[in-house]
């Protein structure tokens, strides 16, 4: 199994749901497209990791409403107590920003600026979905510990990139070359 199929069975113990709100909670774990989605649904389905129940529906398509089974959970419990591998970090503004020498100096500005403007609307978009948290009774065995801390670490990291993204547009003002 993939790293994918274990961040659906991470969401599917929390709660059941549609393919479409899996891609929803995934978000904060492990974003996927629905066309990775869903033929790994089909799957662990088969596989009888996960099952689900087909809802009928008037007007729209059927749904399906999967949940994790006995031998899911099992399989997921296992592989928590696994070291996790080294993280991979893919993104294409990285290789942009590698190769803003061959662009004017008003693009490379525009790259960064743009990607703080992004990670501001990522943040704000968190906020709520912290704020949504009921605190009082958020403790470390809550189901919901781990989305609260995921989240607050998502913010904490772009903030932290926006401070790096303003950085890099100060050397346009001042290139002092030197990372502080």
């Amino acid at each position: 199994m993939n790293t994918l199929g274990y961040a659906i069975l991470s969401v599917l113990s929390r709660r059941p749901c549609s393919g479409y709100q899996l891609a929803s909670y995934l978000d904060v774990l492990w974003p996927a497209k629905h066309s990775q989605i869903y033929p790994l649904l089909n799957k662990m389905e088969q596989n009888g990791i996960l099952e689900f129940e087909l809802i009928k529906q008037t007007g729209k398509p059927d749904k399906k409403i999967y949940s994790i089974t006995d031998k899911g959970m099992q399989i997921l419990k296992s592989w928590i107590n696994e070291s996790p591998n080294e993280q991979i970090k893919r993104d294409e503004f990285l290789i942009k920003v590698y190769s803003m020498w061959l662009t004017d100096e008003e693009h490379a500005r525009k790259l960064i600026e743009d990607r703080i403007s992004k990670l501001e609307v990522k943040i704000a978009s968190r906020e709520i979905k912290i704020e949504e948290v009921d605190k009082d009774h958020l403790t470390t065995t809550s189901k919901h510990f781990g989305r609260y801390v995921l989240l607050c670490r998502g913010n904490l990291l772009d903030k932290e990139e926006i401070s790096w993204c303003n950085w890099v547009l100060d050397l346009f003002e001042t290139p002092s070359f030197r990372c502080e």
